[in-house]
């Protein structure tokens, strides 16, 4: 397609288009009979939490979205150790969370509407009471909790056209009711009865994983007890990204301070050029740890970092999760509603709003360039003095 001229391109994307557009109002048909038909009650106040046996948690976004879930997946099991816990997570991060002692299993999902039938019939044999769609993608999400046979279906905010399959259908709730992404999903656990107070994230770190890493940066000439310093340079769009040479002017300046220094370049296999682009730049110092080692090993590559430099990104909670410290370079998105929830005083946020109208999708990076590497510079200063005094 991409060699085909660009008005076939473009008719060919509108035909998709309306195929797609087609296929939702023939599913919303759908579920609209299916739901006049079923007899089951599933008002809320029907809902005994003493009943339930199986339950199908949704988180099928971004990596950072799934890892703010996990504090909801962390109160859901405590709410419901004895049942058997299943989750829908986007496909290339199943491997981690199928490591998460709160699950029994997890399901890939796959975008769209890519194998959403035999999807839906997978959830079905999973035969879940209850499902919690943390965050999911619409209009996939909420259609692929109720075709799974779930009486009782929970989600904030309660919004979609598909809203009429919801347990909690009623008041309507948008995202403007939550401060954080991670409070949102604690507030989808609580209507599920779940405890949601002083709930944290949650990444298991197995021993295998940290051997696994000690053995990655080994091999690659890392000495033990040096400041090990992440750069997470990529982001799902570069209005997020800092730009490369702030990164390679931020390694030059830590590296005339602290001589010993190596640097981690994060990110996804997709970014791995990227990375060795600023990697080279930096010179011998640095190594790309991205598309090098899999997913589940990300959260003990994080653990061991001294302090990650990112943008707003899936790493970025990752880091929280495990406990790193973080500079974190912020502009088109509000670190309040994305950025770290907890434990804040051992990060450090730099956040310059931005003065256009560019949204986080953007792939203008203006307004994040604006951040200096003075700024930044002193930021990691701060908590390499205070995590080298800490021993």
């Amino acid at each position: 397609m991409n060699d085909a001229p660009f008005s076939v391109r473009v008719n060919l994307c509108r035909e998709l288009a309306l195929r797609i557009q087609l296929g939702e109002t023939l599913l919303y048909s759908l579920l609209r009979l299916a739901k006049c038909l079923d007899r089951r009650d599933t008002r809320l106040a029907a809902f005994d939490p003493q009943a339930v046996q199986r339950i199908l948690l949704i988180s099928s976004t971004a990596l950072g979205d799934a890892v703010l879930s996990t504090a909801a997946m962390a109160a859901i099991r405590q709410r419901y150790p004895r049942a058997r816990i299943t989750a829908l997570i986007h496909a290339p991060y199943v491997e981690l969370f199928s490591r998460l002692p709160e699950l029994d299993r997890a399901i890939a999902y796959r975008r769209g509407y890519q194998g959403f039938w035999p999807l839906a019939l997978s959830l079905r044999r999973e035969r879940p009471d209850l499902a919690l769609i943390l965050h999911g993608n619409e209009p996939q999400a909420t259609p692929l909790a109720y075709l799974s046979g779930a009486r009782f279906i929970f989600k904030l905010p309660n919004t979609s056209r598909f809203r009429f399959l919801l347990t909690n259908a009623e008041p309507i709730v948008t995202w403007a009711a939550f401060r954080h992404g991670m409070e949102q999903r604690l507030c989808v656990a609580a209507l599920a009865g779940a405890e949601t107070h002083g709930v944290r994230m949650h990444l298991p770190i197995t021993a295998d994983a940290r051997q696994a890493v000690d053995d990655f940066l080994c091999q690659r000439g890392v000495a033990a007890n040096v400041p090990l310093i992440g750069l997470q340079s990529g982001a799902s769009s570069r209005s997020r990204m800092w730009p490369e040479v702030h990164f390679t002017e931020l390694a030059a300046a830590i590296l005339a301070r602290h001589p010993t220094a190596r640097f981690v370049l994060t990110g996804s296999p997709a970014e791995a050029a990227y990375c060795d682009r600023i990697a080279h730049k930096i010179g011998a110092t640095a190594l790309v740890t991205a598309g090098a080692i899999p997913i589940e090993h990300l959260p003990a590559l994080v653990h061991k970092l001294t302090l990650l430099v990112t943008g707003d990104t899936g790493t970025l909670h990752v880091a929280v999760a495990v406990g790193t410290p973080i500079v974190g370079l912020f502009a088109v998105s509000d670190p309040r509603a994305s950025g770290p929830v907890y434990d804040l005083e051992r990060h450090v946020i730099i956040h310059r709003p931005c003065d256009k109208n560019i949204g986080t999708k953007s792939n203008d990076p203006t307004c994040i360039a604006r951040i200096g590497v003075d700024e930044v510079l002193a930021a990691v200063e701060t908590i390499l003095t205070r995590e080298i005094k800490n021993g």
